[in-house]
C-alpha cells in the first residue's frame, strides 16, 4: 500500500527488490490510484488494484470500509504499508477486536513538504505513536531511527540501509568537457527545493563555464522553468525530464547536487556516490552521514543558499578535489551500501523473519 505508485525513491527500491526475490507475488495498491511506477516491474508476479479513495484531509469511512473489503477478500501472507501517505491502510488493518487482519509491516522512508525531520504535526505524532506502536516499522536511517524511537514512542523499529548496484553505477571514462556538469536527479516537488539549487547556481556565476542539470518530473515543472527564466540563466540550464537510465546521465555529470529541505537516505545520492561523483548537498537526514569523511564537510545548512553557491564555485574550480571526493564516495558506497545487503534484509522481511 503506497501513497502513490508514482516513481520515486521507495517505488525504485521496492521494485528493484520484487525483481530480485524470487518466490512472492504482490498486490499493489496506490492511495492516489498511480501506478506509473509499475513499468519497472518486467518479470515481477505482480497485480495492480484500483482503490478510488475519497480525498481528503481527514480520514473517511469509505476508505476504510473499501481497504478493509480488499484485505478480507485478498488475505495476504504480510501486509506493507508506505509512508504517512498510507496511514488509512493502518488504521483499516486494525479495524477488529482481535488485533491486525493482516500481519503489518511499515515502511517510513521521509517527510513530504509538510513536515521535516525537525518538525512534525503533533496530530501525526500521536497518530504513529497509538496506530504504529505494535508495528515492525522499517526506517533506512540513522536519523529517521532516533525521531520514530524518540519522538513517535515506538519501540520495534528495524533500520535497514538502502543499497544500489554498484556495477550499474560506476564513474565515467576519464575525458574533457567543455563546460562543467553540475546535475541533480529527482522529482520535481517542493520539498527538494530545486528552487534553491538554480539560485545558487546563477549566485555562483558559473553560467559562463558551467551547465546545470536537473532531470526529473513533477508538479514543480513548470515553476522551475520560470525561474531559470527569471534569472537569466536558462541558456545554461537543462530539464531533461524523467530519465528511464539513470546510470548513463550520472556519468556525464561532473559534480552531484542536493538541495532538498528533507531526505533521509537518498537512492540519488548512493548512485552518485557509485557514480564516483563529488557531492555538495544540504545537511538533512543521514545525508552528511553517509558521504565520504572528506565530501561530508561539503554540506550546508537547508535553505543556505550562499553557502551552497560557494561550495558550487569551489568544486568548478578544483578538479583535483572533484576527482578526490569523488573516488572517496565509491569507495564508501562499495564498503557499506551493496545492493545484495538490502535485498537479504528485504526477503527476511517479506518472509516474517527477524533481519540478522
Amino acid at each position: 500500500m503506497f501513497s502513490t505508485f508514482a516513481v520515486g525513491g521507495p517505488q525504485r527500491r521496492f521494485a528493484t527488490v520484487a525483481r530480485a526475490l524470487d518466490g512472492f507475488r504482490h498486490i499493489i495498491a496506490a492511495m492516489d490510484d498511480n501506478h506509473a511506477a509499475a513499468n519497472l516491474l518486467a518479470g515481477v508476479d505482480h497485480e495492480l488494484v484500483k482503490l478510488s479513495m475519497t480525498k481528503g484531509e481527514s480520514v473517511s469511512i469509505g476508505n476504510l470500509i473499501r481497504l478493509r473489503t480488499l484485505y478480507v477478500a485478498e488475505r495476504p501472507d504480510r501486509l506493507c504499508t508506505y509512508n504517512w501517505g498510507s496511514i488509512e491502510a493502518v488504521i483499516a488493518n486494525r479495524l477488529t477486536l482481535a488485533g491486525e487482519i493482516v500481519p503489518h509491516l511499515h515502511f517510513e522512508d521521509g517527510f513530504g513538504p509538510d513536515e521535516s525531520q525537525n518538525h512534525q504535526l503533533a496530530r501525526r505524532v500521536r497518530m504513529r505513536r497509538l496506530l504504529l506502536g505494535k508495528t515492525r516499522v522499517i526506517v533506512p536511517s540513522h536519523t529517521l531511527e532516533r525521531i520514530a524511537v524518540a519522538s513517535w514512542g515506538l519501540r520495534n523499529v528495524q533500520l535497514v540501509y538502502n543499497g544500489i548496484d554498484t556495477e550499474l553505477f560506476h564513474p565515467a571514462e576519464t575525458g574533457t568537457r567543455k563546460k562543467i556538469v553540475i546535475g541533480t536527479i529527482g522529482a520535481l516537488r517542493p520539498e527538494k527545493n530545486f528552487s534553491m539549487l538554480l539560485a545558487a547556481f546563477a549566485k555562483s556565476e558559473l553560467t559562463n563555464r558551467a551547465r546545470l542539470v536537473i532531470a526529473g518530473d513533477g508538479p514543480e515543472k513548470e515553476k522551475l522553468h520560470r525561474l531559470a527564466d527569471s534569472l537569466g540563466i536558462s541558456g545554461s540550464v537543462n530539464f531533461p525530464g524523467h530519465v528511464t537510465d539513470p546510470a548513463a546521465l550520472y556519468r556525464t555529470f561532473d559534480l552531484f547536487a542536493m538541495t532538498s529541505d528533507t531526505e533521509q537516505m537518498p537512492l540519488s545520492l548512493l548512485e552518485a556516490m557509485a557514480s564516483g561523483l563529488p557531492v555538495v548537498a544540504t545537511d538533512v537526514g543521514d545525508v552528511a552521514a553517509m558521504l565520504s569523511d572528506d565530501n561530508s564537510g561539503f554540506v550546508v545548512p537547508r535553505g543556505n543558499e550562499a553557502g551552497l553557491a560557494a561550495l558550487l564555485h569551489q568544486c568548478c574550480d578544483d578538479v583535483v578535489l572533484r576527482q578526490r571526493l569523488g573516488k572517496a564516495n565509491r569507495a564508501k558506497v562499495l564498503r557499506r551500501y551493496q545492493l545484495q545487503q538490502m535485498i537479504d534484509a528485504y526477503g527476511q522481511l517479506f518472509s516474517g523473519k527477524d533481519v540478522a
